[in-house]
């Protein structure tokens, strides 16, 4: 057994279920040699996260401690740059823009979300952000661990989840995908989705870029961006006309009220993508898209589900019925003999090929229009449900010359390592959390050390080294002391070349600030 899991057997074994130590065979299925089952409950936990399972509740064992959570009241009284660092830009939206932050006191990384707050009613969307998420409290939910309002912004900071959005881990050269490695996404999702559906809340923009790893090392999964979700009230329907037109239910598309089931429909649209590689409903532009949801028109490809068990294929057309009354809820869902049974599924590695062209999909429609098309439909009222046309297949022809044209287009790329930013000299007061950052570009990715006065710079709690997918590289010191100050260089390697960059620390003692 793992140290974690044999030392909490040993501590506390009246308290928790014991673990099986015989399934490191399913583990492996599950791309995660740390995936271990409760005896008990036949719970899997991922001890990289490890929460032990109290017995007789057959809870999840992997979720956060209760400390973790927290109730957030808005900060009207300092500004985010008064508690965190801000660092690189992760990424943009509508609504602002997502910094990776510092926070100055821990050294904790976290990602701040930066409202643009224009109007009155922009800061309200925030604030109803924020007033939902104190509701979602769960493991398989990203937190909001702060929050920050002045006179133009407001920023929400969240947990930093680092594994990258789940599908891009997927076709990972290293990571095997098999159906029960689908199978434990999905769960995953379901068990985020249903303590929501539990606090009334819908999350209403379910899909592939709105699920995240915990990690690059584990298969922990976060729901993410509750920007759209809504309280549900019974006596108060709710009508919206918002999402990403491949996974929005067609009540969403006809401007009916929206149900807890309109979140399963997405999960039945995730679960088909991760099984087979094919979108269902895409067609060859948003509109014809639109056409195929609000008809349900869909079906099993034969060659991508040939080696797909019936109890998968039984799960998915559980839950894409046009009728929203005819879908499994989530807690059905949780239910289904798909995610129970014993085998999940036969354990045939999955190509990857039609994944990679979804992803190329995705990426193009980001980048070429909108994703969001739903909006245009004020202008011409609801869509009736039609049978007759037919359905337009996804333009796959020039996706099927995209390792081709990559391939060729990398060796043409490849450059040896340089910086775009180079480490820059700091002067820390002692106790403070220290970033030493930079930024690497070069193809093939290079490799990156650090050192300190000429020696290697070791890891510790106390010294974490971030390096990112989009050459964005940090040196993080918790509380820092003078013992750190020195000169530190950041170098990076790859097979045509090197490059290094370098500058000087400075911790200024507290003694020696009171003496100046």
């Amino acid at each position: 057994l793992p140290i974690c899991v044999s030392m909490c057997v040993h501590e506390c074994a009246r308290t928790y279920a014991l673990w099986d130590a015989s399934l490191l065979e399913r583990a492996q299925y599950q791309c995660c040699t740390c995936l271990w089952t409760c005896v008990v409950c036949a719970c899997v936990v991922c001890v990289c996260e490890f929460r032990p399972c109290v017995l007789g509740t057959g809870a999840r064992g992997d979720g956060e401690e209760e400390g973790e959570y927290h109730h957030v009241v808005i900060n009207r009284s300092q500004k985010v740059t008064d508690v965190y660092q801000q660092l690189e830009r992760l990424g943009v939206g509508k609504f602002g823009q997502v910094y990776k932050l510092l926070e100055r006191a821990s050294g904790r990384l976290c990602a701040g979300k930066y409202y643009k707050a224009r109007s009155a009613k922009d800061k309200q969307l925030a604030r109803n952000e924020i007033h939902i998420m104190n509701s979602l409290h769960h493991p398989r939910l990203v937190q909001c661990m702060a929050a920050f309002e002045t006179s133009t912004e407001i920023v929400m900071v969240m947990e930093y989840v680092a594994g990258g959005e789940l599908f891009e881990r997927l076709v990972d050269k290293d990571e095997e995908l098999t159906e029960q490695t689908c199978c434990w996404y999905v769960q995953q999702m379901l068990e985020g989705l249903q303590f929501m559906h539990s606090s009334g809340v819908v999350h209403l923009d379910l899909k592939p870029e709105n699920v995240v790893c915990v990690s690059p090392t584990c298969t922990g999964i976060k729901i993410i961006d509750f920007g759209l979700a809504q309280r549900l009230d019974p006596s108060a329907p709710v009508k919206v006309l918002c999402g990403t037109p491949e996974f929005v239910a067609p009540e969403v598309i006809n401007y009916e009220a929206v149900q807890f089931n309109t979140d399963t429909w997405s999960i039945g649209v995730i679960s088909y993508i991760l099984l087979s590689g094919l979108s269902p409903f895409l067609g060859d532009t948003d509109d014809e898209t639109l056409a195929n949801v609000t008809a349900a028109r869909w079906e099993f490809d034969e060659e991508a589900f040939e080696e797909i068990s019936e109890d998968a294929k039984d799960f998915i057309s559980s839950l894409l019925q046009r009728d929203w009354r005819r879908r499994l809820s989530s807690e059905g869902c949780l239910s289904h003999r798909w995610l129970n049974s014993r085998r999940r599924g036969v354990t045939k590695t999955l190509s990857k090929e039609r994944m990679k062209q979804f992803l190329a999909k995705r990426k193009w429609q980001k980048t070429g229009r909108a994703l969001l098309a739903l909006k245009r439909l004020t202008l011409r009222g609801p869509r009736k449900h039609n049978t007759q046309r037919p359905r337009s297949p996804p333009p796959h022809n020039e996706l099927s010359r995209e390792p081709e044209v990559l391939s060729a287009a990398d060796q043409q790329l490849q450059t040896e390592p340089s910086f775009s930013k180079v480490l820059g000299d700091l002067e820390e007061l002692e106790g403070s959390a220290v970033c030493l950052q930079c930024h690497i570009q070069g193809t093939p990715e290079p490799e990156v050390m650090w050192y300190k006065d000429g020696q290697a710079v070791s890891v510790s709690r106390r010294v974490r080294i971030e390096y990112e997918e989009d050459g964005n590289c940090s040196l993080i010191i918790a509380n820092a002391s003078p013992a750190d100050s020195g000169q530190y260089s950041c170098r990076a390697t790859n097979s045509l070349g090197v490059c290094r960059c370098s500058a000087s620390l400075t911790v200024l003692s507290l003694i020696a600030i009171q003496r100046r």
